[in-house]
């Protein structure tokens, strides 16, 4: 039997507003609130200390957002020393080379060890007194001549065919192209006769013109075909583009092509330069006088001037012609990098 006193529970209606929007009620006697701790309880004991996260420290967020996620100590470690000494193994002869400037002659052949018995700075000044009555300063120029006239002659040349090749069809394009590509396959050799006869009947023997000819008649297949597939990868909406504007080839060449191809130029003329620089055969064979070789023929001087061979003054002439390559490549390999990393990206 129900108690006649109860109040009969209201039926929820729809005027019935939400229950986040209703005040709170007022617990009863004894029975404790909803999200507060009993009486005589702590209250620490309300929330567990495993389920409160310790405080992290500023600096360590930051480091983590920099080293990503959490590596193994001994794998971080057994690959940094794989690395060092990776690093230690290629860079031995060149701090080699370093310390062999400063031996004697006589040292060469007897003391195996990095550091010199006998220190001496007379191998520097034999080399810049030069040899055969040319100072080194000379060498050094004839070399930069060639460098720059070499990669002058290829950015100019290759960046022309390799845009001729990538936006312009003409008749016979491809069998022109897969030619090209051909002559990577030749090797030099095959071909250093007929042009020492050609270049002999022309005059040019003893000048610069056979070792600069080539690259300003876009003759280096490498760098035509680097350009050729960078080029490919330009969207052609901005040829067209120009070309609704009025623009003709030379134009779209010269204020959209090339500006775009600054990364396939500046690793073509890494290349070119640090090539032509160290190149010794053709030297060897188009260059009769002793002004006009280059640092690499240069050297050779050092070994065959005399019956015996000098060393010492031969380990301080490389040394000096290592330099100006070590600080073009420094200098530029940032730009290499880019345009390597950018060969995959397609427009």
């Amino acid at each position: 039997m129900t108690d006649p006193t109860a109040t009969p529970a209201a039926a929820p209606t729809a005027a019935t507003p939400p229950a986040a929007t209703l005040p709170a009620t007022t617990p009863t006697a004894g029975t404790p609130a909803a999200g507060t701790p009993a009486a005589g309880t702590p209250a620490a004991a309300a929330t567990p200390a495993a389920a409160r996260p310790a405080p992290v420290r500023p600096w360590v967020q930051r480091l983590r957002r920099i080293g990503g996620p959490r590596r193994n100590p001994v794998a971080t470690i057994v690959w940094f020393v794989v690395l060092l000494a990776l690093t230690a193994v290629i860079l031995y002869p060149l701090v080699w080379l370093g310390f062999a400037t400063f031996k004697p002659s006589s040292e060469f052949g007897h003391n195996f060890a990095l550091v010199p018995w006998d220190a001496t700075i007379a191998n520097f000044k034999k080399v810049l007194r030069g040899i055969a009555g040319v100072p080194l300063s000379r060498f050094f120029l004839n070399s930069l001549l060639v460098a720059c006239l070499a990669v002058v002659g290829t950015l100019a040349s290759a960046s022309m065919a390799a845009y001729a090749f990538a936006r312009i069809k003409f008749p016979g394009a491809g069998i022109f192209f897969t030619g090209m590509i051909g002559t990577l396959l030749l090797p030099f050799h095959v071909i250093i006769i007929p042009q020492y006869i050609m270049f002999n009947k022309m005059g040019f023997i003893d000048t610069y013109v056979p070792l600069v000819l080539g690259k300003f008649l876009a003759c280096e297949a490498f760098f035509v075909f680097l350009m050729v597939q960078f080029v490919r990868n330009i969207p052609r909406d901005l040829d067209e583009a120009a070309r609704i504007d009025g623009a003709g080839h030379p134009r779209i060449f010269l204020s959209i092509i090339l500006p775009l191809l600054r990364p396939a130029l500046i690793t073509s003329a890494i290349f070119a330069f640090i090539w032509s620089w160290n190149d010794f055969l053709s030297p060897l064979i188009y260059l009769t006088s002793p002004e006009h070789y280059t640092l690499p023929v240069a050297l050779r001087l050092f070994n065959d001037a005399t019956s015996s061979s000098d060393y010492g003054a031969t380990v301080a002439a490389s040394f000096v012609a290592l330099v100006p390559v070590l600080l073009f490549f420094l200098f530029f390999q940032r730009f290499l990098i880019e345009g390597v990393a950018t060969q995959g990206l397609k427009g």
